[in-house]
């Protein structure tokens, strides 16, 4: 009953413009919950002019108070990308692309495998304007930058790529938030008429590093994840500030064969180091859990799992370094860290992809975005503990 009881539009002089459905509304709620640092002024008793710059906090601030913005603001749209979409999309990925057309903001929240991806590539082939993709590291830059070129028309030099490693801007252009944030940077994207922005991973938004982000203003703001929850309850703020969730049914994904539905087993494991277990019952709050994580029996026990499926490609997730590299030696595997070089990264990836590894330890750097669809098993030797958002990309 609250939606759509508040209106930002573009005032034919330029400026945006703050609409309520009644005089009460405009002056009990949005002249209560917002100050000057977001109103200009009063227009008239159901109007008020908005600060510029400020469109994004206002949408926050009335979503928290129980009124969803509709956003009718002129906005760029972006020069015209000559895109041709050359794969063909399931039916619900085709829903989703008509229900974004008609928002022209949203996230896709969908269980990994069910196609955000490829189905965020529709939706700018559908659009055909100069896009944004923001993503969280290197890696899936370089995973966008390849599924773009696999499934549309677009040659490579209609991409760029915009990070620590080289900074391209062409008419699709993928960038890492914390770049993208950067002030040296800051002005070169605000400055640009995008089309469509694209948040990968749009969980992270809420956080300071990726929210200056989302105050990039354009005609269509699409998230993808599938995990929009956060352990410290703002997940609202990422339909506040990028748009509406759009999904589908996901048992629907596992009954087709779109979506592996996993089968998970916890192991409790002794102390089988007197050493660890005293340590374990002195120490106190987090450093308990972290000795309890590194158990050196979980070493054996990840050694006779991967013995029981001799061949499946398995990837074997853990959060301490100190641990990863014990596993790894002990496994002769490589430990995929953040202390790897990229380009040695991509290596050991690639080559599990291709099923020349059958096992690679990980750290965190591996909790999203990676693209590893042969993975069969998943050793889960420690995590961060009641983490639903790392649980579940994991």
């Amino acid at each position: 009953q609250r939606a759509n009881r508040f209106r930002l539009f573009t005032h034919d002089d330029g400026y945006v413009v703050l609409e309520a459905g009644s005089e009460s509304l405009m002056g009990n709620v949005a002249r209560q919950k917002l100050d000057d640092e977001q109103l200009v002024a009063p227009i008239s008793e159901t109007e008020s002019w908005v600060r510029e710059g400020s469109e994004a906090a206002v949408k926050r601030t009335l979503y928290e108070a129980g009124y969803p913005v509709v956003d009718d603001r002129e906005l760029d749209t972006g020069d015209p990308v000559e895109v041709d979409l050359t794969t063909d999309l399931r039916e619900y990925q085709r829903d989703w692309v008509e229900r974004f057309r008609e928002q022209r903001s949203g996230v896709l929240v969908g269980p990994s495998g069910s196609g955000k991806t490829v189905t965020a590539i529709g939706i700018l082939a559908a659009i055909g304007g100069e896009t944004l993709i923001l993503v969280p590291s290197r890696e899936l830059a370089g995973q966008w930058r390849a599924e773009l070129l696999a499934h549309t028309s677009l040659d490579e030099s209609q991409i760029g790529e915009y990070h620590g490693g080289q900074k391209e801007i062409r008419p699709i252009t993928i960038a890492t938030y914390r770049t993208a944030g950067m002030d040296r940077h800051r002005s070169l994207f605000d400055s640009r008429g995008w089309g469509l922005v694209v948040y990968d991973e749009v969980h992270h938004i809420p956080a300071e590093i990726y929210r200056r982000s989302a105050t990039l203003q354009t005609k269509h703001r699409l998230g993808l994840s599938a995990t929009p929850v956060r352990e410290d309850d703002r997940e609202a703020e990422i339909f506040t500030l990028i748009g509406p969730p759009i999904g589908t049914d996901w048992s629907r994904l596992f009954e087709a064969g779109y979506v592996q539905e996993p089968e998970v087993r916890i192991r409790y494991l002794p102390w089988d180091d007197d050493l660890a277990r005293n340590e374990w019952a002195s120490a106190e709050g987090r450093d308990r859990h972290r000795v309890a994580a590194e158990n050196p029996a979980k070493v054996a026990e990840t050694r006779r799992l991967l013995d029981a499926h001799p061949d499946a490609s398995a990837l074997v997730f853990v959060d301490w370094l100190d641990q990863g590299e014990a596993i790894a030696e002990a496994l002769d595997a490589p430990f995929v860290s953040g202390e790897m070089p990229h380009h040695r990264r991509d290596r050991v990836f690639e080559s599990f992809r291709e099923g020349d590894l059958r096992t690679v330890v990980v750290s965190r750097v591996g909790d999203e975005g990676i693209d590893l669809p042969n993975a069969e098993l998943a050793i889960v030797a420690s995590g961060l503990g009641g983490s639903r958002r790392q649980g579940a990309q994991r």
